[in-house]
């Protein structure tokens, strides 16, 4: 392979970088072993996958051209094979290089295990916005790689990312027990309740910044990117399944938080239990949905979720006609919520958090009737800027990541 070929790889890549700041990074970058040999961050569409990547390069190298990032849908690929970069990089003394959706390139897993075991010197660090792919890989990447995941903004990165205020997540102790102290630090530089309006409108994908006005065009057209192309990539489903996904999301859109009737939605459908579970559970791996189990959940044995929220409250704001506000309530907090802590649903209130922790989430009125003289009770109030004793202000469970 001639360096002529190369230029245009590179080309892209100093036009990509050049437009990157270092202002803002996102939560998970300091958690990353970059050391590790490879690393494979997976995360849904549009949640900053990219610029971490670049962040990383430009923190990292005083000459980029140490170092190679690459898009795997970059046309450049219908044409040359990844395994003769690869080669190239390391004649050229190259020994780590950024692979942007690798999922895009055909058999991606097994071109990884051959690039990590042909080639001891050289580290990869790879994205991929198809969930589905990932958990669907041919080969099994896990004795090789270090695996994370990146989720949408929370709360507490979005406040930074819009210059309101900056500060380190809260532990999980810390919002127990002294909340009251934390919300009155930060009532002294903000105004809470319009800045958690417009998180909740459209906060939670950083891409919002770059498209303005056109946000909720574009996050549909994100969806209608899994839904016609990922789901049935891997899937293995025909035109009319995904029409009634499609249509599976509309009905619980309309009713989310949904406690489903499973023969009713079904019968709603025209299809079976078996394929029924699988769009579900497609949709909760594609982060578009949030099973609410009793139990821990399962994506081999599929059973019926006690309760099915969508997975983050911008996509409420893209789908239903009315956002309801209760709903919106519970989905904020679960949206924060699952990112560092285990949440299933219980007997008695909304969520229990590590099998420890029970919340009810509600308005200013919420009563601990619900849940009353249980341990490890507390209230999640919305509407609400500083709480008191185990009633904390819904806005404060967005600092937890």
């Amino acid at each position: 392979m001639e360096d002529i070929e190369i230029q245009q790889l590179y080309d892209n890549y100093h036009r990509k970088i050049a437009k990157i700041s270092l202002d803002f990074k996102r939560y998970l970058y300091s958690k990353i072993n970059w050391n590790a040999r490879m690393i494979g961050i997976k995360g849904a569409r549009g949640v900053g996958k990219t610029t971490l990547l670049l962040q990383h390069i430009l923190d990292n190298y005083k000459d980029l051209d140490q170092t190679l990032y690459v898009s795997l849908d970059d046309l450049w690929f219908t044409t040359h094979k990844l395994m003769d970069l690869v080669d190239w990089a390391d004649r050229h003394g190259i020994t780590r290089l950024y692979l942007d959706e690798v999922h895009r390139y055909r058999e991606w897993s097994e071109t990884l295990k051959n690039i990590y075991d042909s080639y001891p010197d050289m580290g990869i660090v790879y994205t991929s916005s198809s969930l589905l792919a990932m958990d669907n890989a041919k080969v099994d990447l896990s004795r090789r790689q270090t695996l994370y995941m990146l989720y949408g903004m929370s709360f507490r990165e979005y406040l930074a990312f819009e210059n309101a205020v900056d500060f380190s997540p809260l532990s999980m102790d810390e919002l127990l027990h002294d909340h009251v102290r934390y919300a009155m630090q930060m009532m002294k530089d903000i105004k809470i309740a319009p800045v958690f309006e417009s998180y909740l409108d459209h906060g939670y994908y950083p891409f919002y910044r770059e498209v303005g006005d056109d946000f909720h065009m574009r996050l549909r057209e994100v969806l209608s990117v899994v839904m016609d192309t990922d789901v049935p990539a891997v899937e293995n489903v025909s035109f009319d399944t995904v029409q009634k996904i499609k249509r599976l999301l509309m009905i619980i859109c309309e009713h989310v938080p949904f406690e489903p009737n499973m023969s009713e939605l079904w019968k709603q459908l025209s299809t079976n239990n078996e394929l029924g579970l699988r769009m579900l559970y497609s949709l909760d791996r594609a982060q578009i949905l949030t099973l609410l189990t009793a139990k821990a959940k399962s994506y081999k044995y599929l059973y019926k979720p006690g309760k099915i929220l969508l997975n983050n409250t911008n996509l409420m704001h893209v789908l239903c006609p009315v956002v309801e506000k209760g709903n919106e309530r519970e989905t904020f907090f679960l949206s924060q919520m699952i990112v560092a802590h285990d949440v299933k649903m219980p007997q008695k209130g909304d969520f229990l958090v590590d099998d420890q922790y029970l919340f009810e989430v509600g308005g200013k009125g919420k009563t601990f009737d619900q849940i009353k003289d249980l341990p490890q009770s507390y209230l999640a109030v919305d509407d609400m800027d500083v709480g008191l004793t185990n009633r904390i202000p819904l806005w404060m469970f967005g600092l937890l990541y």
